[in-house]
């Protein structure tokens, strides 16, 4: 079977949540686990359109909580490839508050390592990375970096 690269628009994901009283930790803020939950599933499409395979998270990388989102907020989360190897890749999910207005404010990032299967749950080759914009070939060389930094910290047992 032949694997053919893909540009990084063929697989973009972007979901749309509304933050509700049961989506709420005990300070009245958007429960960091339910939003784990969200860009972990949004990771997962960004594989699955990538490789038309099922994929698993492997690791996540620099999880930061820049803002917190509360009760009614509109919540916006966009996942895109930024990086494959051989049967892993890297997906980079912004998380953002959209306002009234439609202006998006940053309030998380998190980069995935996944890893695609095959029918028997083993990892499988995925298709290359077709880089079209200088933004994407930039993204993906600060994967290539984060990937180094990921091997070095797993030879130190991290």
């Amino acid at each position: 079977m032949e694997i053919k690269s893909k540009k990084v628009a063929d697989s973009v994901v972007e979901t749309v949540h509304i933050v509700r009283p049961n989506h709420l930790n005990s300070a009245g803020r958007l429960f960091g686990g339910i939003l784990m939950q969200w860009i972990d599933e949004v990771a997962g499409l960004v594989g699955k359109r990538h490789t038309h395979c099922n994929v698993i998270t492997a690791s996540v990388d620099n999880l930061r909580f820049l803002k917190g989102a509360y009760q009614k907020d509109v919540i916006v989360i966009i996942g895109k490839i930024t990086y494959v190897g051989n049967t892993s890749m890297e997906v980079k999910v912004d998380t953002y508050v959209e306002s009234l207005d439609g202006i998006r404010t940053p309030i998380n990032r998190a980069f995935f390592t996944m890893v695609a299967l095959d029918e028997n749950d083993r990892p499988t080759p995925v298709p290359g990375l077709e880089l079209e914009t200088e933004w994407e070939r930039e993204e993906w060389n600060r994967a290539k970096k984060r990937r180094e930094i990921r091997m070095m910290r797993k030879e130190e047992g991290f």
